[in-house]
C-alpha cells in the first residue's frame, strides 16, 4: 500500500541506524504512558496514520485515541494516549507527530476555507500542489476538513492548460484533438486567462472553464459571458485573505493550492506522563 511505503520511508529517516539515545537509556522492559496534546486549536487529522507508525515501530504499543478523526480540538486537549515500551514510543514520536501536525494543518485550513465557500454555495477544492510522495495523505486531510479534491493524478480528468494550448496551437485545436481521441464521455476542462479565451473555450465545447489568475471583476464579466453554459472554476492567486471576495462572484468551484502547498503545520507534542 502507498501508506505503508510512506511510513517506511519516514521511519527510515530516523531509525535506519537505531536510536542511540533511547536505546542507551532504556531497556525493552521499561514501560510508560504518554499522551499527544494539542498546543493550539486545530482540526485533528492523521490518527490512522499515526497508529500505523507506532505499530510499525512496535506492535506492543497500545494506541488509544481520545477524540475522533476530524474533531475540532482546543489548545491543551489530549488527543491520544499511548502505553508500552518507552523506547518504542520515543522512536516513533517524531514521525507520528510530523504526520499529525501536517495533516491537522491541512484539515484546519480546509475547514476554514470550506465554511467560507458554503456561505456562498461555492465548492472549495485542492490542487496537485502537494508534498511530493504525500499526495494521498494531503488530499485525505482536505476531505477530513470538509473541502473537496480536484484531480489526484493526471489520469483523473481532462484539463487543458496553457502549455497544452501553446503546443497544440490554440484552445480549439486542443479540444478537437481530445474529442477525436477520447470521445464524448469525459468532461473537458480548459484553462483560460482572458474573456476572448473564455469565448473560444465555449465555442470549442468545453464543459468546465477555469478562470486563471483573474480579478473578481474580470470573473464577473466572464461569468456573464458563460451564462450557465459551462461549470466555472476559479484558480490562481486565491488565499485566506481574498477568498470571500472570490466566493461573492458566484462561481461554482474555487481551487486553492494554498490548501496544501504552504499551509502551516499545527503544533502537537508528545509527553510521557507516567512510568509503569
Amino acid at each position: 500500500m502507498i501508506l505503508d511505503k510512506i511510513i517506511e520511508l519516514a521511519l527510515e529517516e530516523d531509525l535506519s541506524l537505531g536510536d542511540i539515545t533511547s536505546d542507551t537509556i532504556f531497556s525493552p522492559q521499561d514501560q510508560a504512558v504518554a499522551v499527544i496534546r494539542a498546543k493550539e486549536d486545530l482540526v485533528l487529522c492523521g490518527l490512522p496514520t499515526a497508529k500505523e507508525v507506532f505499530a510499525a515501530v512496535d506492535p506492543a504499543v497500545k494506541f488509544k485515541p481520545l477524540v475522533t478523526e476530524g474533531a475540532f480540538v482546543k489548545k491543551g486537549e489530549n488527543v491520544l494516549e499511548l502505553t508500552g515500551p518507552v523506547v518504542s514510543i520515543l522512536k516513533a514520536e517524531r514521525t507520528a507527530l510530523n504526520f499529525l501536525q501536517r495533516l491537522s494543518g491541512i484539515a484546519t485550513a480546509a475547514r476554514e476555507y470550506a465554511q467560507i465557500g458554503q456561505k456562498y454555495g461555492v465548492m472549495i477544492v485542492d490542487t496537485r500542489k502537494t508534498q511530493p510522495g504525500m499526495r494521498r495523505l494531503d488530499k485525505y486531510a482536505v476531505r477530513i476538513g470538509g473541502a473537496r479534491n480536484h484531480r489526484i493524478s493526471l489520469a483523473d480528468s481532462v484539463m487543458i492548460k496553457d502549455n497544452h494550448i501553446a503546443a497544440a496551437g490554440s484552445i480549439t485545436k486542443a479540444v478537437q484533438k481530445i474529442k477525436s481521441v477520447i470521445g464524448h464521455t469525459p468532461k473537458i476542462e480548459v484553462e483560460t486567462t482572458s474573456l476572448p479565451e473564455v469565448q473560444e473555450a465555449l465555442a470549442a465545447g468545453a464543459d468546465i472553464i477555469m478562470l486563471d489568475n483573474m480579478t473578481p471583476e474580470e470573473i464577473v464579466r466572464c461569468k456573464q459571458e458563460i451564462a450557465g453554459r459551462a461549470i466555472i472554476e476559479v484558480s490562481g492567486g486565491v488565499n485566506k485573505e481574498n477568498l470571500e471576495n472570490y466566493c461573492k462572484t458566484g462561481v461554482d468551484v474555487i481551487s486553492m493550492g494554498a490548501l496544501t502547498h504552504s499551509v502551516p503545520a499545527k503544533d502537537l507534542s508528545l509527553k510521557i506522563v507516567k512510568y509503569i
